[in-house]
């Protein structure tokens, strides 16, 4: 007769213990988009998070948490909701936003909490016909930021001169759900559902362009 081993886990008796209060955020009204979107983004400054209503979000730094104040300031410059943000891996005061008011704005964010809303761009990146639901920083290459749109358009961008480096028109037939790179930013990609082409790769070689 055989006799059934059942395998020891090693995380059967661990349990989490819920943060208090005065570790968490509280009152944070979150964007309503139905946009496939992670709706916040956190680098080791501040928390960004796509805001209910217009094209705002909101930025927090990670040392004051607790309850935000409903007048809190706002990053808010574009005309439609926001549907995607990032932050720049080489600067923590830097973060990307894409909208669907098919632009792709850049900002610097303050060390300090603004007194007002933040409504001046450094740089508003203007190219693609429909709105931008994708946005990417180069992992490697300072100044060098991909984005995606309801137009199939990916587009790689120069963020120091606010101009195209390179535009691929023909990768997908359908909506582009997702963009990456590789490690080392010598290889980006673009993915696409309900496309006969599949994934779309761009490699070393095929186009040049900074860290390519």
């Amino acid at each position: 007769m055989s006799r059934r081993v059942v395998r020891q886990s090693k995380f059967r008796h661990v349990f989490g213990q819920p943060v208090k209060a005065d570790q968490m955020y509280e009152d944070i009204r979150v964007s309503k988009v139905t946009w496939d979107s992670s709706f916040c983004a956190v680098n080791p400054k501040f928390l960004a998070i796509i805001s209910g209503g217009g094209g705002a979000f909101i930025v927090l730094p990670l040392a004051k948490t607790g309850r935000v104040d409903k007048n809190h300031p706002l990053v808010t410059g574009h005309t439609a909701p926001v549907l995607d943000i990032d932050w720049c891996p080489h600067n923590d005061n830097v973060i990307a936003s894409a909208s669907e008011d098919t632009t792709v704005m850049v900002w610097q964010i303050p060390d300090y909490v603004p007194v007002r809303n933040i409504t001046e761009p450094v740089v508003t990146l203007e190219g693609h016909s429909k709105r931008v639901g994708i946005i990417s920083w180069h992992p490697t290459a300072r100044n060098v930021l991909l984005s995606a749109g309801c137009d199939n358009l990916v587009i790689l961008w120069n963020v120091g001169t606010g101009e195209m480096l390179l535009v691929l028109e023909d990768m997908h037939t359908d909506l582009i759900y997702n963009v990456g790179w590789n490690h080392g930013g010598s290889c980006p990609a673009s993915a696409a559902l309900g496309t006969h082409r599949g994934p779309g790769m761009l490699t070393p070689g095929t186009h040049r362009g900074p860290g390519m």
